[in-house]
């Protein structure tokens, strides 16, 4: 994945040619690469060839491109807003370069990335809907293979529904700005108009547009309870990441990582509620009743939890709350964190003949002197999963060999499940209390303990006895009874 902090060493822009000159430089299959390109564009093209090839010549003749047929002279350059170098000799290319930075104009040189001001896409042309791909002049092959895939993603008609889009967008600039807006071009490019479009029907999908624009019904506010996974970005679901394209609110716990909530519309409210344990910005019930305001408000709210919002997410509550205001909204499952920390050991959460069942829990009720019904179910083979287990490791693990389950039974811990900075321990039920004392574990750690766990992948994982028996020296070593 990449790092969240990449640079673009060259930044994408759109630039307007319609009318311009642009001039191409070259006698052969680069030269006609670029005016094949640049002839999807409205630019008036300027072909500098003094032994155009045939091919070349055939599509000067077929397209009214200009044909320079003389030996390249910096004065083909004057007045064009972009020059390409395609001539195939180092030498001329980085003299057209040169000419061209010296006239102010910026320069791209076939396959020579040190001479280029900028560099072409792999275009993908719906006009007037287009989608350039770059890779810096690194890999124009994977350019081609990514503009491949996009284009088969794309309707045949989405120009003509953007062009129909731009025939309405000074009457829907007319509507009040925010989610009665948006909701009109949602509507507009994902329902009846667009539909039309794609049937062939123009007229009928500018009749279903005014339609929409005329629709006076209140917009209704919609709340998506949405799990935004363990924290790897690419375990995001699609719908999840739809619906935060079109939200127009994101509210979000402290555990979500930025580049998931980066993933919204740019222009969404973002609204951190905390939430993390001991420190909550806002408490559940200010919560409810922003989902709740947020809603009468007409606003489409991605309401983003961590992992998997049904899974200690408290959604019960807001779904609730939401339900007597009479609030619309829906549940977008996520990838729990012990589904992730269980796939960054390769283990297997049920193992035939070995464990049958799977609990979730946060040790947090085994206070009292009962004993609560995970536990009973984890000493009859039962595979448990600990979330936010790190504080209370040593309580887990007493009260559990207290009840008879073996001090020998398999644990397996991840702070951070998912992400690429995890660390994963290894050990049995009597290393786990171990974990309370790892101020250097920060992030989130999920604990699983079972039989199963025998059959996890150690070798990217270190044992838990290494820092207990540490832990013990250090003791000794001041004069504490371990």
């Amino acid at each position: 994945m990449p790092q969240a902090n990449a640079k673009l060493n060259a930044f994408p822009v759109f630039m307007r040619v319609d009318g311009e000159a642009v001039a191409i430089v070259g006698n052969g299959e680069e030269a006609l690469a670029k005016a094949r390109l640049l002839s999807q564009s409205s630019a008036v093209l300027r072909i500098v060839a003094d032994n155009a090839s045939s091919s070349l010549l055939d599509f000067i003749g077929s397209t009214g491109a200009v044909h320079i047929n003389a030996a390249y002279e910096a004065a083909h350059l004057q007045g064009a807003a972009l020059a390409f170098a395609a001539t195939g000799d180092e030498a001329l290319d980085r003299r057209v370069a040169d000419d061209a930075r010296r006239l102010g104009i910026p320069v791209n040189a076939v396959d020579r990335p040190e001479l280029c001001d900028f560099f072409t896409p792999a275009l993908v042309n719906r006009a007037p809907v287009a989608i350039a791909i770059g890779t810096e002049g690194a890999g124009p092959v994977l350019a081609q293979m990514l503009r491949g895939r996009i284009d088969r993603m794309l309707s045949p008609s989405l120009g003509r529904l953007a062009a129909l889009a731009a025939s309405f967008r000074a009457a829907a600039e007319k509507l009040p700005k925010g989610s009665r807006r948006r909701r009109f071009w949602s509507d507009f490019f994902a329902g009846a108009p667009a539909n039309a479009i794609e049937a062939g029907e123009f007229g009928q999908a500018h009749g279903a547009a005014l339609e929409l624009l005329n629709a006076n019904a209140p917009v209704a506010g919609h709340i998506a309870l949405v799990g935004a996974g363990p924290g790897a970005e690419d375990l995001l679901t699609l719908r999840a990441h739809r619906l935060l394209m079109e939200a127009d609110a994101i509210v979000y716990d402290a555990l979500v990582p930025e580049a998931i909530v980066a993933m919204g519309r740019r222009d969404a409210e973002r609204l951190p509620v905390g939430k993390r344990k001991g420190c909550h910005s806002k408490s559940q019930e200010e919560i409810n009743a922003l989902l709740i305001e947020l809603g009468r408000a007409g606003k489409r709210v991605v309401r983003l939890k961590s992992g998997d919002p049904l899974v200690f997410g408290r959604a019960g509550e807001e779904m609730a709350a939401l339900r007597e205001a009479g609030i619309g909204y829906e549940v977008v499952p996520g990838v729990t964190a012990a589904f992730a920390a269980a796939a960054d050991f390769e283990l297997p959460l049920t193992l035939r003949g070995v464990s049958s069942s799977m609990v979730f829990t946060t040790g947090h009720d085994l206070k009292g002197n009962s004993l609560p019904d995970w536990a009973k179910l984890a000493i009859s083979g039962a595979t448990v999963a600990v979330y936010m287990g790190r504080s209370v490791a040593a309580e887990v693990a007493g009260r559990l060999i207290e009840a008879g389950l073996s001090p020998d039974t398999a644990v397996a811990v991840v702070e951070n499940a998912s992400l690429g900075d995890r660390r994963r321990f290894h050990g049995t039920l009597a290393d786990l209390p171990s974990l309370e004392a790892r101020a250097d574990l920060t992030g989130p750690v999920m604990t699983i303990i079972g039989d199963a766990v025998a059959g996890a992948n150690f070798e990217q994982s270190e044992p838990l006895a290494a820092h207990r028996h540490e832990g013990a020296a250090s003791a000794v070593a001041e004069g504490v009874q371990p």
